[in-house]
Protein backbone atom coordinates (compact mmCIF):
# COMPACT_ATOMS: atom_id res chain seq x y z
CA UNK A 1 0.00 0.00 0.00
CA UNK A 2 1.31 3.86 -0.20
CA UNK A 3 -0.79 6.84 0.78
CA UNK A 4 -0.99 9.61 -1.23
CA UNK A 5 -0.32 13.28 0.52
CA UNK A 6 -1.61 16.58 -0.37
CA UNK A 7 0.33 19.01 1.70
CA UNK A 8 -1.00 22.62 2.03
CA UNK A 9 0.00 25.39 4.30
CA UNK A 10 -1.33 29.17 4.70
CA UNK A 11 -3.81 29.20 2.20
CA UNK A 12 -5.51 32.40 4.35
CA UNK A 13 -8.85 32.11 2.52
CA UNK A 14 -10.32 35.22 2.27
CA UNK A 15 -7.80 37.06 3.05
CA UNK A 16 -5.09 36.38 0.12
CA UNK A 17 -7.34 34.37 -2.08
CA UNK A 18 -11.50 34.59 -2.34
CA UNK A 19 -11.59 30.85 -2.59
CA UNK A 20 -8.95 27.78 -2.78
CA UNK A 21 -7.03 27.42 -6.23
CA UNK A 22 -8.70 25.12 -8.56
CA UNK A 23 -5.01 23.26 -8.44
CA UNK A 24 -5.21 22.13 -4.64
CA UNK A 25 -8.68 20.89 -5.23
CA UNK A 26 -7.96 18.79 -8.02
CA UNK A 27 -4.72 17.77 -6.32
CA UNK A 28 -6.64 17.04 -3.00
CA UNK A 29 -9.22 14.92 -4.91
CA UNK A 30 -6.58 12.57 -5.86
CA UNK A 31 -4.73 12.68 -2.50
CA UNK A 32 -5.43 9.61 0.16
CA UNK A 33 -4.77 12.35 3.18
CA UNK A 34 -4.63 16.19 3.38
CA UNK A 35 -2.43 17.72 5.57
CA UNK A 36 -2.63 21.25 6.34
CA UNK A 37 0.03 23.29 8.14
CA UNK A 38 -1.86 26.38 9.36
CA UNK A 39 -3.63 29.32 9.15
CA UNK A 40 -6.22 28.76 7.24
CA UNK A 41 -8.06 32.01 8.52
CA UNK A 42 -11.85 30.64 7.79
CA UNK A 43 -13.32 27.46 8.45
CA UNK A 44 -14.79 27.09 5.68
CA UNK A 45 -11.42 25.95 3.98
CA UNK A 46 -11.44 23.20 6.52
CA UNK A 47 -15.03 22.43 5.67
CA UNK A 48 -14.15 22.33 1.65
CA UNK A 49 -11.38 20.46 2.40
CA UNK A 50 -12.66 17.53 4.36
CA UNK A 51 -15.61 17.26 2.00
CA UNK A 52 -12.81 16.42 -0.63
CA UNK A 53 -11.06 13.72 1.74
CA UNK A 54 -9.71 12.71 5.12
CA UNK A 55 -7.64 15.92 6.47
CA UNK A 56 -4.63 16.32 9.25
CA UNK A 57 -4.54 19.68 10.39
CA UNK A 58 -3.00 22.01 12.85
CA UNK A 59 -4.57 25.61 13.30
CA UNK A 60 -2.07 28.58 12.74
CA UNK A 61 -0.96 32.17 13.88
CA UNK A 62 -3.90 33.96 11.92
CA UNK A 63 -6.52 31.41 12.76
CA UNK A 64 -9.46 32.47 15.29
CA UNK A 65 -11.67 30.36 18.00
CA UNK A 66 -13.27 28.77 15.24
CA UNK A 67 -10.42 26.90 13.77
CA UNK A 68 -8.86 26.53 17.38
CA UNK A 69 -11.28 24.63 18.35
CA UNK A 70 -11.60 22.27 16.00
CA UNK A 71 -7.86 21.74 15.42
CA UNK A 72 -4.53 20.88 17.71
CA UNK A 73 -1.76 22.92 17.34
CA UNK A 74 0.29 20.11 17.05
CA UNK A 75 -1.14 16.72 14.88
CA UNK A 76 0.60 13.36 15.07
CA UNK A 77 -0.74 10.05 13.02
CA UNK A 78 1.64 7.33 11.81
CA UNK A 79 0.66 6.35 8.03
CA UNK A 80 2.63 3.13 5.98
CA UNK A 81 4.79 2.78 8.65
CA UNK A 82 6.11 7.04 8.91
CA UNK A 83 5.45 9.03 11.87
CA UNK A 84 4.07 12.40 10.57
CA UNK A 85 4.02 15.53 12.81
CA UNK A 86 2.01 18.73 11.46
CA UNK A 87 2.91 22.20 13.13
CA UNK A 88 2.62 25.48 11.82
CA UNK A 89 5.28 27.01 13.21
CA UNK A 90 8.68 26.27 13.35
CA UNK A 91 10.77 29.35 14.25
CA UNK A 92 13.73 30.99 11.72
CA UNK A 93 15.13 28.89 9.27
CA UNK A 94 18.98 29.08 11.17
CA UNK A 95 19.00 25.64 13.69
CA UNK A 96 15.77 24.64 12.26
CA UNK A 97 17.17 21.20 12.03
CA UNK A 98 18.81 20.82 15.25
CA UNK A 99 15.66 22.69 17.13
CA UNK A 100 13.08 20.10 15.08
CA UNK A 101 15.88 17.07 16.02
CA UNK A 102 15.61 18.06 19.38
CA UNK A 103 11.54 19.24 19.32
CA UNK A 104 10.31 15.78 17.67
CA UNK A 105 12.33 13.27 18.16
CA UNK A 106 9.95 10.76 17.73
CA UNK A 107 9.09 11.56 14.17
CA UNK A 108 10.07 10.80 10.38
CA UNK A 109 8.03 13.53 9.02
CA UNK A 110 7.30 17.14 9.92
CA UNK A 111 5.15 19.12 8.03
CA UNK A 112 5.43 22.96 8.50
CA UNK A 113 4.25 25.97 7.42
CA UNK A 114 4.27 29.56 8.11
CA UNK A 115 6.86 31.38 6.06
CA UNK A 116 5.12 30.77 2.82
CA UNK A 117 8.73 29.91 1.64
CA UNK A 118 8.92 26.17 0.52
CA UNK A 119 11.58 23.86 1.90
CA UNK A 120 12.70 19.90 1.88
CA UNK A 121 16.04 19.28 4.52
CA UNK A 122 16.61 16.10 6.32
CA UNK A 123 17.84 16.83 9.93
CA UNK A 124 21.14 14.85 11.05
CA UNK A 125 19.01 12.02 13.44
CA UNK A 126 16.81 11.53 9.51
CA UNK A 127 13.72 13.77 10.12
CA UNK A 128 12.32 15.23 6.83
CA UNK A 129 11.06 18.13 7.07
CA UNK A 130 8.56 19.95 4.43
CA UNK A 131 6.85 23.06 3.93
CA UNK A 132 4.94 23.30 1.03
CA UNK A 133 4.55 27.17 0.68
CA UNK A 134 1.18 28.92 0.02
CA UNK A 135 -1.14 27.99 -2.61
CA UNK A 136 -2.22 31.50 -2.69
CA UNK A 137 0.41 34.06 -1.22
CA UNK A 138 3.57 33.95 -2.38
CA UNK A 139 5.27 36.77 -0.86
CA UNK A 140 8.95 36.38 -2.13
CA UNK A 141 8.83 33.09 -3.88
CA UNK A 142 8.73 33.26 -7.80
CA UNK A 143 5.39 31.39 -7.36
CA UNK A 144 2.71 29.95 -5.39
CA UNK A 145 3.02 26.47 -4.62
CA UNK A 146 1.63 23.11 -2.64
CA UNK A 147 3.29 19.72 -2.52
CA UNK A 148 2.92 16.33 -2.89
CA UNK A 149 4.16 13.26 -1.66
CA UNK A 150 3.86 9.32 -1.32
CA UNK A 151 4.13 7.18 2.20
CA UNK A 152 5.01 3.69 1.73
CA UNK A 153 6.64 1.01 3.41
CA UNK A 154 8.18 3.12 6.51
CA UNK A 155 9.60 5.38 3.42
CA UNK A 156 9.05 8.83 2.12
CA UNK A 157 9.11 9.17 -1.55
CA UNK A 158 7.93 11.43 -4.34
CA UNK A 159 8.34 14.65 -2.88
CA UNK A 160 7.43 17.04 -5.37
CA UNK A 161 7.01 20.61 -5.48
CA UNK A 162 4.38 22.10 -7.81
CA UNK A 163 3.56 25.73 -8.51
CA UNK A 164 -0.09 26.75 -8.39
CA UNK A 165 -1.89 29.30 -10.64
CA UNK A 166 -4.44 31.60 -8.56
CA UNK A 167 -7.00 31.16 -11.15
Amino acid sequence: MATRLLLVADTHVPKRARALPAAVREAASRADLIVHAGDWVSASVLDDLERLGPVLGVWGNNDGDDLRSRLPEIARAEFEGVRVAVVHETGTSAGREKRMDAAFPDVDLLVFGHSHIPWDSVTPNGLRLLNPGSPTDRRRQPACTLMTATLSTGEIRDVVLHEVSRD
